[in-house]
């Protein structure tokens, strides 16, 4: 949630930084469409729409290649409900953030029967770090880039920001760079070249620990009110199921106050440890009995 929440953010405080690098556009008058889209509602990482163009750039950022459903389908799925909305160009592009050996960053389409799809992939650490030290939106994005140095580049990166000369932006950008690097830069080294400060006084980071701090708190809840049915539903069962031996104990108790008379304290007290099915099957044979004798006579034949 952290990476998808800061590449959500960068995205839509710079679209202009992306779609230069992504698309090669100089286009300024940007919308940023909501990410749900109808149709039992998914939720994309990041959708851009290019109005200018009558264009969408649909970003999707992976920080594993692992997905469910298979990421293929999803882009397939997200194309097909935009399409059918926006009735324009869409341009799709994966980007993943981690370097793997998985095969699944290098799919580029869909394929199933009468049907092929194709969006573009780019894997961030094969790319050139130079275009991405260029915009404040990409900086964060930079950390992840091919080097063959990756403190030099961490540290260039860390230059870049320092000279941003709005303070709101540097901590903002600072923020999100540090949890971006965070995929593949111990913390030592991070701090070393970046103020942990800024991660305190920074929006984008308060934003991001209160939404991780709802979606906690909205999982606590979740799981309360499920333990709090599973609770209610055993605690129900053994209330009928006490309330269902008392009801019972009751009958027996007439039962053999009619057939004996009154039942002493002790044979009383034994009785109400009885269990339901115990007390079902003292109301069948009671009527065979004489005397209090037989109905001790049973209790102790139980008890054994």
């Amino acid at each position: 949630m952290t990476y998808d929440n800061t590449l959500k953010y960068l995205v839509e405080q710079y679209p202009e930084d992306f779609i230069r690098y992504l698309l090669a556009s100089e286009a300024t008058d940007i919308q940023i469409l909501k990410t749900e889209l109808n149709q039992e509602p998914i939720r994309a990482d990041s959708v851009t729409f290019l109005q200018t163009a009558n264009q969408i750039l649909h970003l999707e950022f992976q920080t594993l290649p692992a997905s469910t459903p298979p990421l293929p389908l999803r882009m397939l799925d997200y194309w097909v409900r935009l399409y059918r909305q926006y009735n324009c160009d869409i341009e799709q592009i994966v980007i993943f953030l981690k370097p793997t050996t998985s095969e699944s960053v290098f799919v580029d389409q869909f394929t199933a029967r009468n049907t092929t799809h194709r969006y573009r992939i780019i894997r961030i650490w094969e790319q050139d770090p130079e275009p991405l030290l260029l915009s404040p939106g990409l900086l964060p994005l930079a950390t992840l880039a091919r080097t063959d140095s990756p403190e030099n580049l961490l540290q260039q990166v860390a230059v870049q920001v320092s000279m941003i000369e709005e303070e709101a932006t540097k901590q903002s950008i600072s923020v999100c760079t540090q949890l971006l690097a965070g995929l593949v830069f111990e913390p030592e080294l991070i701090r070393q070249f970046l103020r942990k400060e800024d991660m305190r006084e920074s929006a984008i980071y308060q934003e991001i620990l209160e939404e991780g701090l709802q979606e906690g708190r909205q999982r606590g809840i979740e799981q309360g009110i499920e333990q709090g049915i599973e609770q209610g539903i055993e605690q129900g069962i053994e209330q009928g199921i006490e309330q269902g031996r008392q009801s019972e104990l009751r009958l027996v108790m007439r039962l053999l106050t009619r057939r004996l008379g009154s039942i002493n304290s002790q044979l009383q007290s034994r009785l109400q440890e009885l269990s339901l099915a115990q007390l079902e099957n003292l109301g069948e044979v009671l009527l065979d009995f004489a005397s209090e004798a037989d109905l001790m006579n049973w209790l102790n034949i139980i008890e054994s």
